[in-house]
């Protein structure tokens, strides 16, 4: 077993914790709130016997409500109630925290954005969620864009410090951490991407040193201990029109540092629409935990744009009001979710609103206009769908319907295309 194996079956252990199941090559990180993806993650875990790791996201979900209006514990209940619903066990769901920090109040001067990132990373870990990722790489008001390593770990050692009196308190299994400075933007970049700079391996052992000390420092030295991994650049990233696509070769010096981290692996974010090819190659790597979110939205709501097509032609309501419609007049009077991400002209933002990558319509579908246009939708069924028209408006499925692998049916379809997204990061990730 070579030292990036070691260090990847070290630090899956203590993630997995009191779970006995095999331990897989590395984990997916499914970072959502759509209870569909929810749904189908854990369906896709069940299907591969394995844990299923869920992430909610510092703007998704805080001790304010966050854009999903769920605080911590109202995401576990919310989860939970979704795995009830399936029967699949809640003991092997993996509560995460991601991107924990500041960012969601930059905009205040750096003690009262830390001083309510430290009540959020509390909230988490007093709702039982196991693995924080603690992230404060991002400036506050009147401060850089981006801070030093030596501000980011410390900060970053005071929320841990946090979490550990939190943990102490409620009871809880003390969490596992994830550490590093080069952090991707949440959600993805907004600009065309050409070729992504890949994190130095001298850069990826001064953040493991700086964060070791600062932890040192704040009196939390054993929750080092408990750092499985550190966030760094790959060279993947996706933007509202193209992906960045992993490149293996430049990324070997990088992966070679992994052999001097003992116990650790490398966390890969935004690796969204990334082939299969390189999602195993990723995992081969050490970047073993993959992170995915935006690309399971996308793929529901093309089903969705799919089955929506499907109903206009049967019931002829086309050109009148439908799903594609409705969620366009629901972004044009709500425009703070994508207004600042998407630019160009009126077609070009159109276009994006719609199709982009970055795929800032997952905002929307909680809104109640966006739900009951979902349930109007399915409502237009009243039996199966013809293959024929699945042929036409839903391809990838197809096969998957003529072999009676998935129901001919809206809902059916739509768990199906999140799947079919899925699949090739457990692929990727199951041992071998």
């Amino acid at each position: 077993m070579s030292a990036i194996d070691d260090n990847r079956e070290v630090a899956l252990q203590k993630l997995f914790g009191v779970r006995h199941l095999p331990l897989p090559r590395g984990i997916t990180s499914v970072c959502s709130a759509h209870p569909l993806v929810i749904e189908a993650a854990l369906r896709r875990a069940a299907a591969e016997d394995q844990v299923a790791l869920i992430e909610a996201t510092c703007n998704q979900v805080n001790q304010e409500g966050g854009y999903t209006g769920m605080k911590p514990s109202d995401f576990r209940t919310f989860i939970e109630g979704i795995a009830a619903d399936i029967g699949f066990p809640v003991e092997r769901i993996i509560l995460g925290g991601d991107h924990l920090g500041p960012n969601p109040w930059r905009k205040l001067p750096a003690e009262d954005a830390m001083v309510r990132a430290e009540a959020m990373v509390a909230a988490y870990v007093e709702a039982g969620f196991e693995k924080i990722h603690l992230d404060t790489s991002m400036g506050c008001a009147g401060e850089p864009l981006a801070l030093e390593d030596e501000l980011t770990s410390a900060r970053a050692a005071r929320l841990a410090k946090t979490a550990e009196d939190a943990a102490l308190r409620s009871g809880r299994r003390p969490p596992v951490y994830i550490i590093g400075t080069e952090v991707p933007p949440p959600g993805g970049a907004t600009h065309q991407l050409d070729e992504i700079e890949v994190t130095r391996a001298d850069a990826a052992m001064k953040t493991l040193a700086v964060h070791r000390a600062a932890f040192t420092r704040a009196g939390v030295a054993s929750a080092m201990e408990r750092v499985i991994g550190i966030v760094v650049q790959p060279g993947v990233e996706f933007g509202n029109a193209n992906v960045a696509l992993y490149k293996p070769d430049r990324a070997h010096e990088l992966i070679a540092a992994l052999e001097e981290m003992p116990g650790l692996l490398f966390e890969a974010h935004s690796t969204d629409y990334q082939p299969a090819a390189a999602l195993s190659a990723l995992v081969d790597g050490g970047f073993a935990i993959l992170k995915v979110g935006p690309g399971l939205t996308f793929a529901l709501r093309e089903a969705l744009y799919g089955v929506d097509a499907i109903a206009d032609v049967i019931d002829r309501r086309a050109g009148e009001a439908n799903l594609v419609t409705t969620m366009e007049a629901l972004m044009v009077e709500q425009p703070a979710s994508w207004a600042g991400h998407y630019s160009g002209g009126a077609d070009e933002e159109l276009l994006q609103r719609h199709f982009s990558y970055s795929d800032r319509i997952r905002y929307y579908w909680p809104d109640a206009k966006a739900s009951a246009a979902v349930d109007d939708l399915f409502g237009r069924f009243t039996g199966d769908i013809p293959e024929t028209l699945i042929s036409q408006y839903l391809g990838r499925l197809h096969a998957d319907a003529v072999e009676k692998r998935v129901a001919p049916r809206p809902r059916d379809l739509c768990l199906a295309a999140i799947d079919a997204a899925l699949a090739p990061y457990f692929d990727a990730t199951t041992a071998r």
